[in-house]
């Protein structure tokens, strides 16, 4: 059986809906902390299991009888993550769990200055250390989060970031989509694999890329970290929350997310989806 975590959000939930396109619901099950979420998959014959990371005495259950378990990382800044983790791998190994994949990211590193990557880094380390078979799947930089990046580009015809760098921006549904055949592969990929878009383009590639897919000029203008995190807040953005961001231009401009890997295309057998797609797309749903 594959067990699936996080299946009610949209990196998980869509690798579920491929791996539904392939294998019987029974020989699927979610875990989710809210079960009503994820009606739609017992629906379709799913089976849903109840388990918060946050407290361990649930997480065995939940992970009983898996082959595969497919555990998401924690997507919330303020949260112990590798705490979290922690919980889920020793459930894991306690539950007798197969194989373990895990979503980490290419800029997982003891030394990024991305607070994330540091816990991925850390994360795999207890993947490595637990006895249990692991895959840790280091998706390159979800590429709709440019939206948030580049802000209103639209608008004023610039992108403002307080440091540049390369980054290999990629599809989410992509990588949900190779999270799928990795499963079905049944345990062909070992220790870390990188799955990346097939180029890495900076704040300033992008804004050239922009310019071309709006037919008007966009420049990027490099600020200060504090001038930056200033802008940020006169925007709206919490002060937290810019700070926390601003690791992730550090860890781009020190190439932390420069890699690319020729992986995720072969898995999938086409080409990933690219940047100009990702700016493409809000055009045409616009009619713009």
């Amino acid at each position: 059986m594959i067990i699936v975590t996080g299946a009610t959000g949209a990196l998980n939930g869509s690798t579920v809906a491929h791996l539904l396109e392939t294998m019987p619901a029974s020989d699927v099950a979610v875990v989710a902390r809210d079960s009503a979420k994820a009606a739609h998959f017992a629906d379709r014959g799913v089976e849903v299991r109840t388990g918060d990371y946050a407290d361990p005495t649930s997480l065995p259950a939940a992970f009983a009888g898996a082959d595969q378990l497919l555990l998401v990382s924690s997507n919330d800044p303020q949260a112990d993550a590798l705490a979290l983790h922690r919980n889920a791998v020793e459930a894991a190994v306690e539950a007798g769990v197969g194989r373990v994949l895990y979503t980490s990211h290419q800029g997982a590193a003891r030394d990024t200055p991305f607070g994330p990557g540091r816990d991925h880094e850390a994360t795999e380390r207890l993947l490595a250390e637990s006895g249990l078979a692991w895959t840790s799947l280091r998706n390159g930089f979800y590429a709709h989060s440019l939206t948030w990046f580049l802000g209103d580009w639209r608008e004023t015809g610039v992108v403002t970031v307080p440091a540049d760098g390369p980054v290999s921006w990629t599809a989410r549904e992509d990588a949900a989509e190779a999270a799928a055949r990795i499963l079905l592969a049944d345990g062909a990929h070992d220790g870390p694999v990188t799955l990346t878009a097939p180029a890495a383009p900076t704040f300033a590639e992008v804004a050239a890329i922009a310019a071309d897919v709006a037919g008007r000029p966009v420049e990027t203008v490099v600020l200060g970290d504090d001038e930056w995190i200033a802008h940020q807040v006169s925007a709206g953005q919490p002060e937290p929350m810019a700070r926390f961001m601003l690791g992730m231009y550090h860890a781009a401009a020190g190439g932390f997310f420069a890699g690319t890997d020729p992986l995720l295309g072969e898995i999938l057998g086409r080409e990933p989806r690219s940047v100009r797609d990702l700016l493409t797309a809000p055009l045409e749903a616009t009619g713009h």
